[in-house]
């Protein structure tokens, strides 16, 4: 199978997932525009498990030696039903070898968030109740980026001691996704995802990118903002629960803000490496395209917090064009780039 299938096959059909996702979002806005009744009610899955797990399980695959493992991500764009069947069991395997092969313990806490994934799809099935899922699914996204940011700073020369911190905090995030949400489960996890955000700020690599200019300050502000949305997930959970709106808040600060922020900071070197072309996906009209995201979300999340409906509804419409806007974008800077643009010999960035 692996040299049959390409990973750059893979992509557009992960996209598919996103659309379907985002037009669900749109009809649980209460806009008309692309009804689909379907693609409303599985709206977490396809957003988390047909775009979000398949684009990570793909970012994995591309890396070991055998393509066979692509078939990771090839269930993840058959259909949701194929996600529940078997998609995270093999992410799990693909972080569990890569994690026994490094022995690095970034390594497992990317394992960690696979497995959480997998308990988060299996809930799914069980009960046919998608919110006794959604915290098991925020694991997955905070562990994964966890630990690949820790990949990507190993070499920084922070204090021993604030590791030890981090794995603390995940260690107490993970104590909190076993307490039931509404027993004082919401409150574990809203204090660790605070404390975790405020911990990638002081440490992870961004701080240095933000200081540079071009795209490793594209990448550096991208992830600081995203760790700040983090913030706010946190706080969201810690002071919102009374609030009619509050699964709205808390889930789109952190698979919006957070989640889509890593996304857009990550995208312009990953994508590349699917296609196994040199070149970043950087051009400054990029910025324009990330600011009205993040000011469109800001603006969806205050609505949604001082109770104005129907701003709620525009922005949140708004947003969800901007999210496909921006892959547009970046596959025309790409295909700019890579074939009306002579390339440099040397052009590859190193991922901040």
């Amino acid at each position: 199978m692996g040299k049959m299938l390409k990973p750059q096959w893979l992509l557009p059909l992960i996209l598919v997932g996103l659309v379907m996702g985002i037009v669900g979002g749109w009809t649980r806005l209460g806009w008309s525009g692309f009804p689909n009744v379907n693609s409303a009610i599985n709206h977490g899955l396809l957003m988390t498990g047909c775009f979000m797990g398949t684009l990570i399980s793909l970012e994995r695959a591309i890396v070991l030696p055998s393509k066979n493992w692509l078939a990771v991500p090839l269930l993840g764009v058959l259909a949701t039903i194929a996600i529940l069947a078997g998609q995270q069991t093999g992410l799990v395997v693909i972080l569990y070898l890569q994690a026994s092969r490094y022995k690095l313990v970034e390594q497992w806490i990317l394992c960690l968030g696979a497995i959480g994934w997998l308990i988060g799809n299996l809930l799914v099935i069980k009960t046919e109740f998608v919110p006794a899922a959604t915290t098991w699914w925020i694991g997955f996204i905070l562990f994964t980026i966890v630990g690949e940011r820790l990949e990507f700073g190993k070499f920084l020369p922070n204090p021993p001691w604030s590791k030890y911190l981090l794995y603390a905090l995940l260690i107490l995030f993970f104590l909190g996704l076993l307490i039931p949400f509404h027993e004082g489960g919401n409150l574990l996890q809203g204090w660790v995802a605070f404390l975790v955000g405020l911990w990638l700020i002081k440490f992870d690599m961004a701080k240095n990118s933000i200081k540079k200019a071009g795209f490793h300050q594209y990448v550096g502000i991208g992830l600081m903002v995203g760790y700040s949305w983090l913030g706010v997930f946190g706080v969201s959970l810690l002071l919102l629960e009374e609030h009619p709106l509050f699964y709205d808040i808390f889930l789109h600060t952190y698979f919006l803000g957070f989640a889509f922020s890593m996304i857009w900071a990550h995208a312009p070197v990953i994508l590349p490496a699917v296609f196994k072309k040199p070149e970043t996906i950087y051009h400054p009209v990029l910025w324009w395209g990330w600011s009205f995201f993040q000011i469109t979300l800001l603006g969806r999340m205050l609505a949604a917090l001082l109770k104005y409906p129907e701003v709620r509804q525009s922005l949140g419409i708004i947003n969800g064009w901007i999210v496909l806007g921006m892959f547009v974008l970046m596959a025309g800077i790409m295909v700019w780039k890579l074939y009306f643009k002579a390339l440099p010999q040397n052009s590859a960035q190193k991922v901040v």
